[in-house]
């Protein structure tokens, strides 16, 4: 008799969605729906993850990005935030760019951010070559996210393969459960990996791309070769190339390479992950269920229309189910009694038991449409600010200097100095315009602090 199949409490799928593209220094496009898959209504994407290589990275374009936004994320800012993205975190080394957004109700179950970056170029002296990497926790799982740029060239696969184990080693981490990168239970590897197709010519290759024979040219790529033999790599995943090389283009063109050099097409732009050993097993079988971790890819392409550079980008799309191991924010917020400018606010907030707060902890006010965490109208430091704390509650005010006259829409969010990352956040809340002047008010209320 089969025993019946139990359905896991709190299980969570996500879909994750993740781009490479070396951009070449240009500038961004003017649009970007069809890499983010915004064009296609039936999905809804919960993460995105955006790898760019050889952006812009000039002295005078560093030192302006320095006070302000780069054009690529402020790009990308642009046109999620709206739809209820927040850019989670990013780094940057000179032309090496990784942005992480995530949709607004998943960030307060994502904490422990940690960034991180290597440098491969002249020797490991100079950042126009190597990784940068991005860690966190979701749900309760470690997530590594990890951007690369490997040296060119068809004869430098040694030399690729040496930065590449140089990145793993370099990446140190200062938690003492993830001694390494490889003990994530997730590992996203992608960028311009520069892998070539080895002992074809030109022609050949040329003629089984037109005729989208694309399984001839699988054999010689050299990432695929060397998985073969190589124990580290074979741990590492990547969906079949069902798509064309995607290097090397002729700028605002589908033609490859027509100049002198006539460089041999390549995918050289990839996407693989590693899933922790213990998380290839299933689950199930243990009889506990205490972790349930699964991936699978959706999509793996390119995207032929995009010209700007000799790149085009790489997308590939997974679902990820997972037993969340966080069964509440670790911090929730309240908006307390009826919110109106200009006069200060009072907030109250319960923690989980196991919530270790900070003296650098902040409680910021935003307007619902929230680029990045210090994208906020105003913010009080939970200690200086507290007002009182009974019974596992905490409330605290906030000055209402920098408030819009205007009112609006507002949400409240818990950032913790520990952790690294917005634990709590409000659901959206109205904040009315007073038609009163505040002396008007005095007179008819006192002065309060809130009502």
């Amino acid at each position: 008799m089969e025993r019946p199949v139990k359905k896991m409490r709190h299980l969570k799928r996500l879909r994750l969605h993740v781009m490479t593209w070396n951009v070449a220094c240009a500038s961004p496009p003017t649009n970007v729906d069809d890499l983010l898959l915004l064009d296609r209504e039936s999905l809804n994407t919960d993460m995105y993850v955006i790898g760019l290589q050889e952006v812009k990275c000039g002295i005078i374009n560093y030192l302006s990005e320095l006070a302000f936004e780069d054009p690529w994320s402020k790009l990308f800012m642009n046109v999620l935030s709206p739809l209820g993205y927040i850019k989670e975190t990013s780094i940057r080394m000179q032309g090496l760019l990784l942005l992480v957004f995530v949709k607004r109700q998943h960030v307060p179950f994502i904490s422990g951010i940690y960034t991180n970056y290597t440098r491969t170029g002249l020797g490991g002296y100079w950042g126009n070559k190597g990784g940068v990497a991005i860690c966190f926790r979701l749900y309760g799982y470690a997530i590594c996210l990890l951007n690369c740029h490997l040296p060119a060239h068809l004869s430098n696969i040694d030399q690729r393969l040496s930065d590449f184990d140089k990145i793993l080693e370099m990446q140190n981490f200062e938690k003492e459960d993830i001694p390494n990168i490889l003990d994530h239970d997730l590992l996203l590897w992608f960028g311009d990996l520069n892998f070539r197709i080895e002992d074809y010519g030109l022609c050949f290759i040329q003629e089984s791309i037109s005729n989208e024979e694309y399984s001839l040219l699988w054999r010689k790529d050299q990432l695929n070769m060397i998985k073969k033999t190589d124990s580290l790599l074979q741990q590492f995943q990547e969906g079949p190339l069902l798509f064309q090389p995607t290097y090397k283009f002729d700028v605002n063109s589908e033609n490859y390479d027509s100049s002198e050099k006539r460089r041999k097409p390549a995918w050289t732009d990839r996407i693989l992950w590693r899933l922790k050993r213990e998380l290839l097993t299933n689950p199930g079988d243990s009889g506990k269920c205490d972790r349930f971790f699964s991936l699978m890819l959706k999509n793996y392409e390119s995207h032929m229309k995009y010209k700007i550079s000799d790149h085009k980008p790489v997308t590939a799309t997974f679902e990820l189910e997972l037993k969340s191991l966080l069964l509440s924010p670790p911090v929730t917020l309240i908006p307390e009694g009826q919110w109106i400018t200009p006069y200060d606010l009072m907030v109250s907030y319960n923690q989980s038991p196991d919530f270790i707060s900070s003296p650098w902890d902040w409680i910021g006010l935003h307007k619902v449409v929230i680029r990045h965490a210090k994208d906020y109208v105003n913010y009080a430091w939970v200690k200086d600010n507290l007002v009182s704390s009974r019974d596992g509650r905490h409330q605290v005010y906030i000055n209402a200097s920098g408030f819009p006259e205007e009112g609006g829409e507002f949400l409240l969010s818990y950032y913790s100095n520990n952790l690294q990352a917005i634990v709590g956040l409000s659901e959206p809340f109205q904040i009315a315009k007073n038609a009163m002047t505040p002396d008007d008010w005095r007179e008819k209320k006192g002065d309060p602090l809130m009502y």
